[in-house]
């Protein structure tokens, strides 16, 4: 539904109806590279077929003809308004209007906090500064993605692995365009939401 209804929280800063459509076709055709790739694999791993509600074909249909001006998200209309506001006699209303959480974030902020503590530890700023040399195919773009390569890489060492997953710069998940968005986007690359300053709740200080 993210992607059909621009419902990540970097679709606040959308300059216009027609970027904000724009990027949701760029998202969706992505899917089969990101998040449904990680579904399908981990699904199956233990014999289960996963399937997509919001990714039935006459549902797209449905989704990528409504008028994005539609979708846009303002001071009265919160991310995914037209699918809330479908399940509006169906969910809790705290549920149901609650902000967009990413799936990172939604584990808690702590377990995320710990995670990049950690991985500050572990990642030095040479080793970062040595990242193309280290990983000259898909290389690591911050500490984090840095730190989960070499776990990667020590249980798929090959060269065609490293092709397996492309890594672009994004915040809260955009495609490399979207982050012209905001100039504050410029030095980011971060999955979290909480990295879209002045609209997430919890937001990132500093």
């Amino acid at each position: 539904a993210d992607e059909l209804f621009g419902g990540y929280l970097y679709f606040h800063k959308a300059p216009s109806a027609k970027e904000f459509h724009d990027e949701t076709v760029r998202k969706l055709n992505k899917l089969h590279q990101y998040d449904c790739l990680r579904a399908n694999k981990s699904l199956a791993a233990w014999g289960i077929e996963g399937r997509v509600p919001f990714l039935d074909k006459e549902f797209i249909d449905v989704a990528m003809t409504i008028n994005p001006k539609d979708k846009m998200i303002s001071a009265e209309r919160i991310e995914k308004w037209v699918v809330r506001k479908a399940f509006e006699n169906y969910l809790p209303k705290e549920v149901l209007w609650r902000q967009k959480e990413q799936f990172s974030d939604g584990v808690g902020y702590n377990w995320i906090d710990t995670l990049k503590n950690k991985v500050n530890l572990e990642i030095s700023d040479e080793m970062m500064n040595q990242a193309k040399v280290r990983f000259p195919i898909q290389t690591p773009q911050n500490k984090e993605e840095y730190y989960y390569r070499l776990i990667f890489e020590d249980h798929f060492p090959s060269e065609p692995a490293s092709l397996s997953v492309p890594s672009v710069p994004s915040v809260a998940c955009s495609t490399p365009i979207a982050l012209e968005w905001d100039k504050a986007f410029k030095n980011l690359n971060d999955p979290s939401g909480r990295a879209v300053s002045k609209v997430h709740t919890k937001a990132y200080k500093g």
